[in-house]
Parts: C-alpha cells; structure tokens; sequence
C-alpha cells in the first residue's frame, strides 16, 4: 500500500513532464495499463517504449496540477489533464481519470479512463 508522500512524489514527476522517469521510479516491472477496453499492455520495459513513442509524436506534453487525488489502500485514483503539442497543427487537451492498483509502493496495474474522441483533430467546417 502506497503511502500518500509516495503517490505525491509519483504525480510531482508527472507533472514536470518526467513521464519516462515516473514509470522507471514508481511501477512494478511487471506492470499492466489499460486503455478503455483495449487489451492490457504487459511489462514494465513495454511500457516504457510506448511513452518514449507517444513522445516522439508531439513537439511538448504538459501536466496541469492534479487537483483530483483519491488514495485507498492499495487503490489510487487521479483526474489528468494533459496538453499535446504536435510539431504542426492544434494542440489535443486530454482528459482522463486513472485507476491504479498499487503493490507495495509501486504501481501493479493502471486503467485509463477517457473520451476517445479527445485523441482525434476537430472537425473543419
């Protein structure tokens, strides 16, 4: 079970855009995220390769202050909002509720909860 320093020092890295750094810190190496109802993505060392990709993509990636933290047990839940700027065009604002199960003090499985339709470029017209 996470102590709330923990999960703090966890949203802090996060926030200054450490994205790689939080996953080598604080999860389990064989930890699992989710999309919606994608299928789990399996292993630490995977999901460090998909966050350097994602990055990749966009020019910046900014963290607003999480305002929205929730801690139970073993539990943590956390509202993100996310700014990703790509080299050319708007950026895409997304907004996302987390639900982790935490083993100890580091993260075992992680689900994100979000509007797909954020990861799409506005309608023209």
């Amino acid at each position: 079970m996470p102590t709330r320093d923990r999960v703090q020092a966890f949203v802090a890295l996060v926030e200054q855009a450490r994205f790689v750094e939080a996953l080598e810190e604080f999860y389990h190496p064989n930890a699992t995220m989710q999309d919606n109802q994608q299928a789990p993505r399996l292993g630490l060392e995977r999901l460090i390769a998909d966050e350097r990709a994602t990055m990749a993509r966009f020019e910046t990636m900014r963290t607003d202050p999480v305002a929205d933290l929730l801690i139970d047990g073993d539990k943590v839940a956390i509202r993100w909002k996310f700014t990703f700027t790509p080299a050319e065009g708007p950026p895409m604002i997304m907004e996302e509720l987390t639900l982790q199960r935490w083993e100890g003090d580091r993260v075992a499985e992680e689900r994100f909860f979000y509007d797909p339709r954020q990861t799409r470029p506005p309608a023209v017209g």
